[in-house]
């Protein structure tokens, strides 16, 4: 095979592997998005997750929407890496666009759907956004002043997507480690965006060796990145979920989901004992606060009375 037929079958498994990676990656945002439809829950859900992916997803897209379609921003960056292109292609360009759309639809079933009283955005997370807009809002005051380029403001803003990458996990690592469970949190997900990252250097790597110009990867520093984090995190996730937090049950689900799965019998054998009743039951008592016996707590033999602090 000579070095054009080399580089032209390079070419097309470039594309193979970019838009396989776009399917994983775009695909990893629905399992999640389902999970809470189905439980009617958030619950077991990181909202400093959630907001700090919005952000990211926004940064990302305007990063990759500029790259690839400015003309302006193109010639800047041919400036900088001895006339070479960009190597953001249009399945990058898809992907951002798309996981801004899911994983604000996401946050929005956070606003509407149950979650715990202490589930909320915390202090460090909404300081981090408010730094990150005001350093943005500078860098862009200075591009548009001219005293900069429109491609710092585009660096800046990936470099902010790459560090979102890194805080967003945590919360969320942490939670299922105080809680001892993966409840809340789909696996699926997780098992998907390991794919994708995997994907996504696999064809930035091959990108780079193809054109013979390995500062394509320090000149897309965000998608290596992205794609690095994203696999040692997936990997904690995995541990976490196959091997730690082993014990699954759902206790927030509704039962029509429960019976759905082929668990009824057991599930209600548990929620009619005790300690747990009924799955509404349980979800009055995250206030844990004692209330009158309902009629159908009266009439299953349960006084919330003597169990509004048991779980």
């Amino acid at each position: 095979m000579d070095a054009a037929a080399q580089q032209g079958f390079g070419e097309i498994l470039s594309h193979v592997i970019g838009w396989a990676y776009f399917i994983a990656w775009s695909a990893s945002f629905y399992p999640q998005a389902i999970l809470n439809w189905r439980r009617k829950s958030v619950q077991g859900l990181s909202m400093d997750f959630i907001y700090l992916n919005v952000l990211g997803f926004l940064c990302y897209s305007i990063f990759n929407l500029s790259f690839y379609y400015s003309p302006e921003v193109q010639e800047e960056y041919r400036k900088r890496n001895d006339g070479q292109d960009n190597l953001v292609r249009a399945n990058d360009v898809f992907f951002a666009v798309h996981a801004l759309i899911l994983s604000s639809f996401t946050l929005f079933q956070t606003l509407i759907y149950k979650r715990d009283e202490g589930q909320k955005v915390s202090s460090p997370t909404k300081l981090l956004i408010l730094i990150s807009t005001f350093g943005a809002s500078i860098v862009f005051g200075a591009a548009y002043a001219g005293t900069s380029q429109w491609i710092d403001v585009l660096y800046y803003l990936s470099y902010i997507k790459l560090g979102i990458s890194f805080i967003k996990y945590c919360p969320q690592v942490y939670l299922n480690y105080a809680s001892q469970s993966t409840v809340g949190w789909s696996i699926h997900n997780i098992l998907l965006d390991f794919t994708g990252g995997a994907l996504s250097i696999g064809q930035l790597v091959l990108d780079a060796y193809i054109s013979g110009d390995w500062s394509g990867i320090s000149g897309d520093p965000v998608k290596f990145g992205l794609g690095f984090l994203s696999i040692a995190f997936d990997l904690i996730f995995m541990t976490q979920h196959f091997i730690l937090y082993r014990n699954r049950k759902d206790f927030y689900a509704p039962l029509s989901m429960v019976e759905n799965n082929g668990e009824a019998h057991e599930s209600k054998k548990l929620l009619l004992s005790p300690g747990h009743r009924t799955y509404s039951s349980i979800q009055r008592e995250d206030a844990r606060v004692s209330r009158p016996a309902s009629m159908k707590d009266l009439e299953l033999g349960f006084d919330d009375s003597q169990h509004s602090t048991r779980h």
